[in-house]
C-alpha cells in the first residue's frame, strides 16, 4: 500500500480527520482520537494502526510486522508494518478498519451519535 492509497482508504471511513504530525506523518482520527498513522520509520511509509490483544500477540512477532515505536512502548497494543512483506493491502485495511472501530467503541455515546458513527 502506498501512502496515498493509505490516505484514501482512511478518507473514506465515516467522520475520519487527517493531521499531519509528528515529523510529517500522515495521522488519522475519528472523534480526536488516533485510528492510523503513516510513518515513523527512517523515511518509508509505515503504517500504525490498534489492534486487538489477539492481533497484537500473533503479530508482533511477524517478519515486516512490529510493536509500534512510541505506542507499544508505553503498554498501547499497537502494531506497525514497516515492511511490505509484513501483510497485503487487504489484510492491511481490515486492521485499519478494526482499530477505527476499536476507536469508535471507546468514544462517548454523545461523541460517537454527533459523529453519526
Amino acid at each position: 500500500m502506498t501512502r496515498a492509497e493509505f490516505n484514501s482508504f482512511c478518507a473514506g471511513l465515516k467522520a475520519s480527520s487527517h493531521v499531519v504530525q509528528w515529523g510529517n506523518a500522515d495521522v488519522w482520527k475519528v472523534g480526536g482520537k488516533v485510528f492510523a498513522i503513516c510513518g515513523w520509520n527512517d523515511g518509508q511509509d509505515a503504517f500504525t494502526f490498534k489492534a486487538t490483544e489477539l492481533a497484537f500477540e500473533v503479530l508482533s512477532d511477524e517478519p515486516g510486522i512490529r510493536p509500534a515505536p512510541y505506542l507499544a512502548s508505553r503498554g498501547m497494543k499497537w502494531l506497525q508494518v514497516y515492511e511490505d512483506r509484513g501483510m497485503s493491502d487487504t489484510s492491511l485495511r481490515e486492521h485499519i478498519v478494526t482499530s477505527y472501530d476499536l476507536v469508535v467503541a471507546k468514544l462517548t455515546k454523545k461523541m460517537r451519535a454527533e459523529l453519526g458513527v
